[in-house]
């Protein structure tokens, strides 16, 4: 071998001499016949062959002839053996592996691609940039051009072969002169700077394992700030939110009460959604960082007092009990004051009515004109008195009306109860003054009454039979008149039915009249037949015939009024209930479907098929599915404004209100997004510890199985028997354990996630705090405390701000000023949050 031709700019003995320095050849033959030499050779061959290294048609013979080609086969073999084979990055090939770390040490510097092992290397910047990577002291890669190959190889070599005991192998001029230079050698050469760094790039290593660990602490650090964040945000809004709910002064106006129904509805339709939806994230922000702590072996995130997912359920809970509890006063309240409005009009109607009878009746009764009257006169007045007593008594109905009308106002509460209560009270002192003037006019006038002789049947007659007559026609105006309030049509039929009732009356009314009327012609033919010359004036009564007429016509007029009016309100309660059908048709179809919808995706969890992706599609198709159906909710929305609008409060048609579509769609939403959440764990799950698909699936249909009530969670006897199905002997003491870590809570039922975490943890490994403290000690050399410069230096800016803001200075006489406490630290990642 050491008379072989070495084969210019190709490689010299030092490549592989070391290898042959390191152990033993069998003694040589010192003969130097041919067969010595061959015999000698094939010595070498068999102890090269006894180290792993496979000859393919190399013989002895061929070597001792001096056979060029196959003497260098040879040599490439042995180098690619011992210097090149044992190379290799992220599991790639010897040659695949090393150009890859070339490619990863060189990316940061300008005019360096390495792509090959031979063309990339021609100006030497690669070469220079691996130097400078590792030992930038060594070389000042700034001042090198690109321009000048020759110049940067010579200074590669070299630095090399002076600090790095790398020999020079190559020639500088052959690889710059030559088209495509040699790729085993250039290949030979690299691999010593590869095997010289060995030691920078377990460094390395070490630090990427410290940088992932130190991404994880930071990323749930920041979920759990945006928790926190959004909790406060949340639990302030429900805070400032309940004390409006709970306010309950009502309004002295309709109007003013309706508006307050407005607001309410545009918190219901505006400001409450958003924070429905921020309710649902909080509690899948919650559950994704719950899983992280887990998939990262780190503790469970306890949040501030009073903001766990349980304190906002809560408080929630607490808004909506409100929340119902205050749209159910505004309605009552709205009632009321209708009611509170329909009965202070009709007061005013009816007191007016009484107060314009009842003007000048006490002047009336005060009257002494019986003291200058005549005999005839006085009977007359005594007449004309007993019709006033009657007309008096008939009146006694509409006071009574009015206080009874008055006494409901007080009861409920009218706001001007007040001016209702001394206008009554007026009324009611008008009418005792009334009784007593009228009994005394009475006894004044019994005590003349001998005095009076005659008196004219007829004008008594007329006044008697016209007064309540009169009063009939005054009651059917006031009847004709009055308003009315109704919900329903059975209501208004009601009203229609009496008015019905009272047409069919009026034939009757009528001959009254006539024969009314006819009295007074028949004192008009009696006077003209007896040439009596009458005053023109009933002494009895200051009805005339023609104040009869005029109310009766009066009266004709209104009944068509009315009946427009009684129509007018049918139609009106026919819309009323047209929009309750209407609301109660979609209600009949949106409600059911909500309770379905509701039911099916208490079992999509179970039931669905395929992989975590097909299934996170065939969800997110189903929630969108949801969503589209939202435009039904709006109308559905829509028909109850018009309905409370038009102050329908009922609904005979459905059993489903407003408010119970609108909790059970805020569920669906929920619902669906929890079960999203539920799957995109699976898939975190998945994803950070390795389990493959099929490991999923198997897992997947092992809870299937035993799921018997088919509701996505398993009793402790189930679980243990799918347990005992999946290979695991247990007994009682390893049973209780297992189920202290899915069911922490002692809910007595294990959940689907709680099951599949229990089996990652059991079929996958994590990063643990030893492992981090491993790393560390790689980065300190070895040393139990570590300097900010090897912090600066080894990982990237913001993971070495990191530590060496968290870390406590290490307490020890063999360190330095500043050193810190890498074992703390690394034991503090994987204990209890500061949040």
């Amino acid at each position: 071998l050491a008379k072989t031709p070495e084969p210019k700019g190709l490689i010299n003995s030092t490549a592989w001499g070391p290898f042959l320095q390191s152990e033993r050849l069998p003694k040589p033959d010192k003969g130097k016949m041919r067969f010595h030499k061959i015999a000698n050779v094939n010595k070498a061959l068999d102890f090269i062959c006894s180290k792993g290294v496979k000859l393919v048609s190399i013989g002895a013979e061929e070597i001792v002839d001096g056979n060029v080609k196959m003497t260098l086969g040879m040599i490439w073999t042995i180098i690619l053996r011992f210097a090149i084979q044992d190379i290799s990055v992220e599991e790639t090939s010897a040659k695949e592996g090393l150009l890859l770390w070339c490619q990863r040490k060189t990316a940061p510097y300008r005019n360096v691609n390495v792509q090959n092992f031979h063309i990339s290397w021609k100006d030497g910047l690669a070469l220079c940039a691996l130097i400078h990577r590792h030992r930038p002291d060594l070389i000042d890669y700034s001042k090198l051009r690109k321009d000048d190959p020759i110049g940067n190889l010579n200074t590669a070599f070299e630095v090399a072969e002076k600090y790095l005991d790398i020999p020079k192998m190559l020639d500088a001029e052959d690889i710059v002169n030559t088209p495509k230079p040699d790729e085993k050698a250039i290949m030979t050469y690299v691999s010593c700077f590869y095997h010289a760094f060995a030691g920078a790039e377990q460094a390395e290593t070490a630090a990427n394992r410290i940088c992932k660990v130190l991404a994880v602490n930071q990323e749930n650090e920041k979920l759990m700030e945006e928790y926190e964040k959004l909790a406060s945000e949340l639990l302030e809004w429900i805070r400032r939110t309940i004390p409006w709910l709970e306010n309950r002064v009502a309004e002295q106006t309709m109007r003013a009460m309706q508006q307050k129904l407005e607001d309410f509805r545009d918190y219901r339709r505006v400001h409450k959604p958003p924070r429905v939806q921020e309710k649902c994230q909080l509690e899948i922000n919650f559950n994704t960082l719950q899983t992280k702590l887990r998939l990262s072996n780190r503790p469970a995130f306890m949040p501030s007092e009073g903001k766990m997912v349980s304190d906002i359920a809560n408080a929630w809970k607490g808004l909506e009990q409100v929340e119902k509890g205050y749209e159910e006063w505004l309605l009552t309240e709205i009632r009321r004051l209708e009611r509170l409005d329909h009965l202070a009009e009709k007061f005013k109607q009816k007191c007016a009515m009484h107060e314009a009878w009842t003007g000048g009746k006490e002047d009336l009764l005060s009257q002494k004109d019986y003291e200058s009257a005549s005999l005839m006169e006085i009977r007359a007045l005594m007449r004309k008195h007993e019709a006033f007593e009657s007309d008096l008594a008939a009146h006694q109905d509409r006071v009574e009306q009015i206080a009874a009308i008055a006494q409901e106002l007080n009861e409920l509460d009218y706001h001007d109860a007040a001016t209702v209560n001394a206008r009554c009270q007026g009324i009611c002192d008008q009418w005792d003054n009334l009784g007593t003037l009228t009994q005394k006019r009475r006894d004044a006038l019994e005590r003349v009454e001998k005095l009076w002789e005659t008196i004219d049947q007829l004008y008594l007659e007329f006044a008697k039979r016209a007064a309540p007559f009169n009063n009939w026609m005054d009651g059917a105006m006031e009847d004709l008149q009055d308003m009315f309030i109704v919900h329903s049509i059975e209501e208004i039929q009601s009203l229609i039915t009496a008015h019905d009732q009272f047409k069919a009356t009026l034939p009757e009314a009528d001959k009254e009249r006539m024969a009314t009327i006819g009295i007074h012609n028949e004192i008009l033919k009696i006077a003209q037949t007896y040439g009596i010359k009458l005053s023109g004036i009933n002494p009895y009564t200051n009805l005339s015939q023609q104040d009869i007429n005029n109310k009766w016509d009066t009266v004709k007029h209104l009944v068509p009024l009315r009946d427009q009016m009684l129509q007018e309100e049918v139609a009106r309660q026919q819309a009323n209930e047209r929009l309750r059908r209407q609301f109660a048709a979609q209600a009949n179809i949106i409600g059911p479907w909500i309770q379905t919808k509701m039911e099916e995706i208490s079992h999509v969890s179970v039931d669905i098929a395929g992989s975590l992706e097909e299934q996170m599609n065939s969800l997110k198709q189903y929630e969108q599915n949801i969503i589209n159906y939202k435009s039904n909710i709006d109308k559905l929305e829509g028909d109850h404004q018009l309905s409370q609008e038009s102050l329908i409060f009922d609904n005979k048609h459905t059993n489903y209100s407003m408010e119970h579509v609108r909790v059970g769609w805020e569920q669906l939403l929920t619902t669906i997004a929890r079960t999203i959440n539920e799957v995109e764990n699976q898939i975190l799950t998945r994803d950070a510890k390795g389990i493959s698909q099929e490991q999923l699936n198997e897992f997947r249909a092992s809870f299937n199985h035993f799921d018997r009530k088919r509701n996505g969670m398993m009793d402790p006897d189930d679980f243990r028997a799918c347990l005992i199905s999946m290979g695991y002997d247990l007994g009682e003491v390893e049973f209780a354990r297992i189920m202290t870590l899915v069911d922490p809570n002692n809910t007595g039922v294990v959940t689907f996630q709680a099951f599949i975490d229990f089996m990652t943890r059991e079929t996958a490994e994590t990063d643990t705090a030893e492992q981090v403290m491993a790393s560390f000690k790689i980065l300190a050399s070895d040393k139990n405390y570590i300097t900010v410069d090897e912090l600066r230096r080894e990982l990237p800016p913001e993971q070495a701000e990191y530590c060496i803001s968290r870390m406590t200075r290490y307490v020890g006489a063999d360190a330095p000023p500043g050193a810190l406490d890498y074992i703390s630290f690394s034991s503090a990642l994987y204990g209890e949050s500061d949040l």
